[in-house]
């Protein structure tokens, strides 16, 4: 039997993504859970980290309606901001970089004498600790560059498509309630309860 294979978390990440792009609705948790091993084949045990990693870097976006979370999301806003991403990540590759041919020079100028001193010895050490940096620079901005957002522009999703979804799928409810009210003379509050309608749903502006 061949085992399974590991999908890193930048790969869930992305399968997910995809997911939103490709669906072009707005989704709560559980039925992410459902969806996603199926279609994207991430586990529903880390659907949730997924989810909240992509939140906590703004390339999905969530809402609280009523007593339900929902999210989506659309690649023009991931194309701002990992564009955004790769420029204060370029800003900080030039800052170290200057950084580092600065204290270069400085050790330059300290092989004139060679004995050891505490200020070369430090000059040493930030000089390592700046090349080490340098280096995971370098590597963040190829994963951002590795999935440029260009890719997906074809996946027409736009903020306005999820608003207008949301603000259909509400208007249906409230007609369905007003025809059921009016129909079998049943109470607001009784239908919300028995369909599990949130009281204080509402059309999103």
């Amino acid at each position: 039997m061949s085992k399974r294979k590991c999908v890193s978390a930048e790969e869930k990440r992305s399968r997910m993504l995809q997911l939103f792009y490709e669906k072009k609705e707005f989704f709560q948790l559980k039925e992410l859970e459902k969806i996603a091993p199926k279609e994207k084949g991430i586990i529903a045990q880390s659907v949730k980290d997924v989810i909240q990693s992509l939140v906590d870097d703004g390339l999905i976006d969530t809402d609280k309606i009523g007593t339900s979370v929902y999210y989506w999301a659309y690649p023009s806003k991931a194309k701002h901001i990992r564009k955004r991403k790769l420029e204060e990540l370029n800003e900080k590759l030039d800052e170290s970089r200057k950084k580092l041919k600065t204290l270069s020079e400085k050790v330059d100028l300290s092989k004139v004498d060679r004995e050891e001193s505490s200020e070369r010895k430090n000059v040493l050490e930030e000089m390592t600790i700046l090349e080490a940096e340098e280096l995971v620079l370098n590597k963040e901005i190829q994963k951002y560059k590795d999935n440029d957002p260009e890719v997906l522009e074809a996946m027409k999703k736009e903020a306005e498509v999820v608003k207008e979804a949301i603000n259909r799928w509400t208007d249906n409810i409230f007609a369905v309630k007003s025809w059921a009210k009016n129909k079998f003379f049943v109470e607001e509050s009784v239908l919300n309860k028995q369909f599990g309608i949130p009281a204080d749903l509402d059309y999103i502006n």
